[in-house]
């Protein structure tokens, strides 16, 4: 099966592949790592200046490791989901701390690290170390949904079948098996999109057991995230003026940040036990040191 599908998705890729900083040819593997955990729930275009700025203060994950980790919570900007740059701090540690400073090319070592799961783990195994490992993130779950089982979309969370069809893909030889991973991604990421698929662009059209049965549209459709009014926006209002402030800040400055008393005490507690902010003697905030 693999066979059919793989020297189309290569040379679609080899024409169409985005130029991005982590798929250099000399991206050192923390560059992969870092925009791994960037790419969270996150978009490529947000993500570009973000990478470009955490590589430059931080090339190697001693160097991050070597400052506080409030200052990773302020580089992160408005990338959302914070507490993945606190991830990457602790990884950092832990890196500089048990593998001398590098991103070790083990999986199993890439899984031990902290907020690295099973998928990040097999991307950084295979961007960065040309390994074979099947990488099913949301674009990857789509194209082989539509391509294979002739849904819409797959199910809210991988499934065991899923890696299953997903290591039955992958080509025996481990460079190729990864090139495979990052065109099958980029083909859901550009044209296999969720709203809009391009199916006359795709160069497994012919395959495609969805589009051959007419493109039958899902029962329950993925849902989208609200943010306006949320708690992750009054987290993110409430970080803003941490990350804004030369030091600490007090309980009136982050009262000013959000109109709703009893959401803004849960956000804040919520961002205390996250360990994304220190509770100071005085009553005040700050960013964790």
């Amino acid at each position: 099966m693999t066979s059919r599908y793989l020297e189309p998705v290569l040379d679609w890729y080899a024409v169409h592949a985005r130029d991005l900083p982590w798929r250099s040819p000399d991206a050192s593997p923390w560059s992969v790592l870092v925009s791994e955990i960037m790419l969270q729930q996150t978009p490529v275009a947000r993500v570009l200046p973000a990478h470009r700025d955490w590589l430059s203060r931080w090339p190697a994950p001693a160097d991050l490791a070597a400052v506080p980790a409030g200052e990773a919570v302020r580089r992160w900007g408005r990338l959302g989901y914070p507490r993945r740059a606190l991830w990457l701090h602790e990884a950092a540690r832990t890196l500089t701390e048990r593998h001398g400073g590098g991103v070790p090319p083990s999986y199993e070592a890439l899984l031990a690290l902290p907020g690295i799961g099973r998928y990040t783990a097999a991307a950084v195994a295979s961007f960065a170390f040309k390994q074979r490992y099947p990488v099913l993130d949301t674009n990857v779950r789509r194209v082989m949904s539509r391509l294979v089982t002739g849904a819409e979309f797959p199910g809210r969370a991988p499934s065991a079948a899923e890696w299953r069809l997903a290591e039955s893909l992958l080509p025996a030889e481990p460079r190729t098996a990864a090139r495979w991973s990052v065109g099958v991604m980029e083909l859901g990421a550009l044209v296999c999109t969720a709203a809009r698929p391009r199916c006359p662009a795709c160069p497994l059209a012919r395959d495609c057991s969805w589009l051959n049965a007419g493109r039958p549209r899902a029962t329950v459709r993925p849902a989208g995230q609200r943010y306006e009014g949320t708690d992750r926006q009054c987290r993110g209002r409430l970080l803003a003026v941490l990350r804004d402030a030369e030091g600490a800040v007090t309980a009136a400055q982050l009262d000013a940040a959000w109109p709703a008393p009893v959401q803004r005490a849960r956000a804040l507690d919520g961002l205390v036990a996250d360990g994304l902010v220190d509770t100071l003697p005085n009553g005040q905030y700050a960013l964790p040191g």
